[in-house]
């Protein structure tokens, strides 16, 4: 009996002592990740606003290409369309060289 009292003193003493060390431990650790965290949140803030202006200037550039494209587009429309009216309704067969016509 005087052994197990012995124990159980023993594990009496040592256990509060090791619950406020990995109580300490945990806490350190919290606080360390919630530091990385907000030097990640930090870094992320600073790179993608650059990234966002980039894409708001391709964004622009885009823009004012497709209204060009537009405009050309409506500038060459009417020959467009009667280039492809032509060649669809005013058709000349053509024999490939290679086919021999009979005559």
């Amino acid at each position: 009996m005087p052994h197990d009292t012995l124990r159980d003193d023993l594990t009496h003493e040592t256990r509060p002592i090791a619950d406020g060390v990995e109580d300490e431990a945990k806490k350190e650790i919290d606080d360390y990740k919630k530091s990385k965290d907000d030097e990640f949140k930090k870094f992320e803030a600073e790179h993608t606003s650059g990234n966002k202006k980039a894409e708001e200037d391709a964004s622009k550039d885009a823009e004012v290409k497709i209204k060009e494209i537009q405009q050309a587009g409506k500038k060459g429309q009417d020959q467009v369309v009667k280039d492809l009216l032509k060649a669809v309704f005013d058709i000349t067969p053509i024999v490939p060289e290679r086919i021999e016509v009979p005559k």
